[in-house]
């Protein structure tokens, strides 16, 4: 699906507060753009950010960072975080950046990721192009490169055919799987804390069941 590109985008991004400009220039001292020191978690692809505007608000014991790669989306997100602080609700612990999800490495030092959450992110149907998949070897290769020693992935989706790929993919990484299931909102343990995405909302309301996996290195 082609994006709409907003007039106004670019610039609402380099002068918002709530993105972080040059993310490569943070590697390693992630810490001091936050109040405090805390867990790092990462959403990769966090489409317009209510997935981690909840989550910051659930546990502020916990600091994250949301990556976008889209202009028009991440604008979306900044919109969302100006209107939640003109009511009152400052979310100190998140942040954004403007990036592809490739660059990771570039940006988070060894072990500076305590989890990633990867939320319906694009299927990339074609198999010439499986290594674009945020689930992927290629990918799971780069989240080793950030990820603590008992970090670990999240991911959610309701397509049933990504979510298999992914399931062969994680042992042929050298990747553990934790745990999973292909219908998390009949999986009474897994649900447990389970904060909803926007699509999470829409697909299980159309009947679409969601798989849910968390896998380790």
């Amino acid at each position: 699906m082609r994006l709409r590109n907003i007039p106004g985008a670019k610039d609402a991004i380099i002068e918002s507060p709530y993105v972080i400009q040059e993310p490569e220039s943070e590697k390693g001292c992630w810490g001091a753009d936050f109040p405090r020191k805390q867990p790092l978690h990462i959403e990769v692809g966090m489409g317009k950010g209510r997935f981690l505007m909840d989550m910051a608000r659930l546990h502020p014991e916990i600091n994250y960072v949301g990556i976008e790669m889209y202009d028009s989306v991440l604008l979306r997100a900044i919109q969302k975080m100006e209107e939640l602080e003109a009511a009152g609700q400052k979310l100190s612990n998140l942040v954004f950046m403007r990036m592809d999800a490739r660059l990771l490495p570039e940006v988070f030092d060894k072990g500076e990721v305590a989890k990633i959450y990867l939320n319906f992110s694009d299927p990339w149907p074609k198999a010439r192009h499986a290594k674009r998949r945020l689930t992927s070897r290629e990918f799971l290769a780069r989240y080793d490169q950030i990820l603590e020693k008992d970090g670990v992935v999240e991911f959610k989706t309701d397509n049933r055919e990504l979510f298999e790929f992914s399931l062969e993919e994680v042992p042929e990484a050298g990747w553990t799987l934790v745990e999973h299931t292909f219908d998390l909102h009949h999986d009474e343990k897994m649900m447990q804390g389970n904060v909803m995405t926007e699509y999470e909302e829409k697909f299980s309301s159309m009947g679409n069941p969601i798989c849910k996996m968390v896998i380790r290195r």
